[in-house]
């Protein structure tokens, strides 16, 4: 059976991980990154290189994204070496970017148009889950076109969910981030009140992971954390992002999310510091300990 080829445009710490999951599936790969040196261990696994977006996508089956920021989807997309400039009619394009659910419907309705199938699909699980194959992937768009690409999602995630129409999956993803800012709080709160009181940090663990407490964040942060390894696998910059996203979209929905607010002073102080390029577990620097 022929295998669809694929194109994947942003390999960085989560996007690098997907693509070994499709190379090793047996797929042909054409990536494309800002900087190149990022991609290279990819193409010597076998990927193709592409020196744009428009070229990466040309005559391409599923064209994945996973940028930064959505300044960038939007140059990535409608740019004038963008995805829409080359992509073929029906080819599907799936953006994983955590960006605006306003921007998903833009990209799903210019698709549209253009004969080409789109989804928004951001991710969770961090470079953990990007190398382990268990994101969780949230899904927006037709539904018969979420059921086309779930063995392609099925191999890389675990737990793979359609929300609804154009942008429902970008408003999941939402979910999930205000979960995390405030969690991350309670885990380094954790941390730190535990150092003061002279405790065993890894025994602290041990005993509050697994009961009413226990959060991803603290299972596989918590222990990074204990070591001083403040790596991102996913960016304290990118974070500040979702939040300012979620924000926008509470303040149009008329809800407040003091939670939120309190969370997003406390990483810009954080990112002020010099710590936007640390993984989101360098909260634990905001605490004097």
């Amino acid at each position: 059976m022929r295998k669809e080829k694929i194109a994947f445009i942003g390999t960085g710490v989560m996007g690098s991980g997907i693509v070994k999951h499709l190379l090793h599936a047996g797929f042909e790969v054409t990536v494309y990154n800002r900087t190149k040196a990022k991609a290279n261990p990819l193409l010597e696994l076998g990927a193709e290189w592409a020196d744009t977006p428009a070229l990466a996508a040309e005559n391409q089956d599923i064209i994945f994204t996973m940028v930064g920021f959505p300044k960038d989807v939007e140059e990535v997309y409608f740019g004038d070496k963008g995805i829409f400039k080359t992509a073929k009619e029906n080819s599907v394009v799936i953006d994983m970017t955590t960006s605006k659910p306003s921007l998903a419907k833009k990209i799903y309705e210019t698709a549209k148009e253009k004969g080409i199938k789109s989804l928004d699909a951001p991710v969770s699980g961090g470079d953990i889950g990007a190398r382990n194959g268990t994101l969780s992937i949230m899904v927006g768009g037709d539904e018969q076109v979420f059921h086309e690409m779930l063995p392609i999602f099925e191999l890389f995630g675990s737990n793979i969910v359609y929300h609804g129409e154009a942008g429902a999956g970008q408003h999941a993803k939402m979910c999930n981030q205000l979960l995390v800012t405030t969690n991350m709080i309670g885990v380094c709160e954790c941390i730190a009140y535990g150092i003061k009181a002279g405790l065993d940090l890894e025994k602290v663990l041990r005993s509050v992971s697994t009961g009413a407490a226990g959060s991803w964040s603290l299972t596989n942060l918590g222990p990074r954390i204990l070591k001083g390894d403040l790596d991102p696998g996913f960016y304290i910059k990118h974070f500040i992002k979702d939040m300012k996203i979620a924000l926008e979209e509470a303040e149009r929905m008329g809800l407040d999310l003091p939670g939120l607010k309190l969370a997003k002073e406390m990483y810009e102080t954080l990112q002020e510091r010099g710590y936007g390029d640390y993984g989101t577990q360098a909260l634990i620097k905001y605490y004097p300990v």
